[in-house]
């Protein structure tokens, strides 16, 4: 196992260094020339890395085993050993269901900083990017000037920088052929599939309005420990940080935001709305918020509220509400239309968490329609920033003001050492375009 001690600042990487050195565009002509036409062959296996070893990579990486039998973990890599080494293990224990081709090999096992450049080095065919998403568009950027199809997930930036960067990656995946799926798994489920034809079809009339929840409890947090230093602190406890979660609107409502842009089949226009940090206020909860709701308007002056919350002891909602012209939509007890074209998704699927993956893989071989869901995902995620950005600084804020935004919530060097910790927005007084 390639290994770099957690505490060196041997390892670090410099953001704008690394991207001013890995331009995709730069790296385009030998890519395109070294893999050819990009495609894999249906007789041949597909190897797959890993970038990201926590909870949701090593769930991500089961699911591309159970997609096809011919898939493999080549290689693996996270910037803590302990995941490293927790990933192969649990990879070991899989070897009854899938063999061989659950265990990467010592050698492609990486630590560090720099274990996404190594994991994108080796001759895999895709990459899984499962890392806290404020590193997503420094990894897709490199994945895609690595040549890699990528599954990446949800969301995929933190920020209006983040952003842009994941759109100009995109658009070189698509020059270079290569395929990208987001972990939205709603696209790929079976019942909100069937759901937008029965939409597109006129079964609701006209969409008008809509509303949208992710309403639970509490999630995980690890303490901050004295043995280590602010930035692994902050590491292990990714959610409760905006810098590399983007917070829960972002890293977890994405979910249910991107399924209204899809129901109205655009992004909204402009934001407004209230939110705050009512009950995790405690240190170990970093600096972001408990709950927000908003008003979302999209084009023809379609309005959507959204709201999410994690509260303990709170009333659980998640689903996604839509009222049309001539019946309503509910996906919260089960996938349905209410009204005169009543209708009831009862039809069989496959795991949506797999089934993103076997899309993936038939685009990657020219057996299933060629995707590339970066821009949508990417717009998704922004619609979400966006709404963060209304209640962090109590104004309403539109899509040209978001995708114009200088706000760049990225350390301008990656490394273990002292990390002052973000300030907790303040309506009225926060700014979109702050400098942190």
């Amino acid at each position: 196992m390639t290994n770099h001690d957690p505490s060196s600042r041997r390892p670090s990487i410099s953001r704008r260094r690394f991207i001013a050195t890995t331009s995709v565009g730069a790296a385009l002509p030998l890519a395109a020339g070294a893999f050819g036409g990009l495609s894999v062959p249906r007789s041949e296996e597909i190897r797959v890395g890993l970038i990201g070893c926590g909870g949701r990579g090593k769930g991500a990486a089961r699911n591309a085993l159970e997609a096809s039998p011919d898939t493999t973990i080549h290689a693996i890599g996270d910037i803590f050993p302990d995941r490293v080494r927790d990933a192969r293990s649990g990879f070991s224990t899989m070897s009854e269901n899938f063999g061989d081709r659950a265990i990467p090999a010592e050698e492609r096992c990486y630590v560090g900083w720099d274990a996404f450049q190594e994991v994108l080095a080796t001759d895999c065919d895709y990459v899984i990017l499962a890392t806290p998403p404020g590193f997503r568009p420094q990894h897709f950027e490199a994945a895609i000037g690595a040549g890699k199809h990528v599954f990446m997930e949800k969301p995929v930036a933190v920020d209006p920088a983040g952003i842009r960067t994941v759109l100009e990656a995109s658009k070189a995946a698509d020059e270079r052929k290569l395929s990208v799926v987001s972990g939205t798994q709603r696209r790929h489920q079976a019942g909100y599939l069937a759901l937008i034809e029965q939409i597109r079809n006129g079964a609701i009339g006209t969409p008008l309005s809509a509303q949208c929840y992710w309403n639970q409890g509490g999630l995980w947090s690890v303490d901050a420990q004295a043995d280590r230093s602010d930035m692994e602190n902050q590491l292990r406890n990714w959610l409760y940080h905006t810098w590399l979660s983007g917070d829960h609107i972002v890293e977890q409502h994405v979910h249910n935001i991107d399924v209204v842009n899809w129901v109205f089949d655009a992004h909204p226009i402009s934001v407004y709305g209230v939110g705050g940090r009512q009950v995790r206020t405690e240190p170990k909860y970093g600096h972001i918020f408990d709950h927000f709701s908003l008003e979302y308007v999209y084009p023809d002056d379609r309005v959507a509220h959204s709201m999410c919350r994690q509260q303990i002891g709170t009333q659980q909602r998640v689903e996604e509400r839509v009222i049309g012209s001539e019946g309503r939509v509910t996906t919260g007890q089960g996938i349905r239309i209410l009204g005169p074209n009543q209708w009831r998704f009862s039809g069989d699927q496959v795991n949506p968490y797999v089934q993103e993956h076997i899309d993936l893989q038939a685009s990657m071989r020219g057996t299933g329609p060629h995707l590339n869901e970066g821009q949508r995902i990417a717009e998704s995620t922004m619609s979400a920033i966006m709404g963060r950005e209304a209640a962090y600084t109590g104004q309403l804020i539109t899509w040209d003001d978001a995708m114009s935004s200088t706000l760049d919530l990225t350390p301008e060097v990656h490394e273990f050492g002292a990390r002052t910790e973000h300030a907790v927005a303040v309506p009225g007084v926060t700014e979109l375009n702050r400098t942190v």
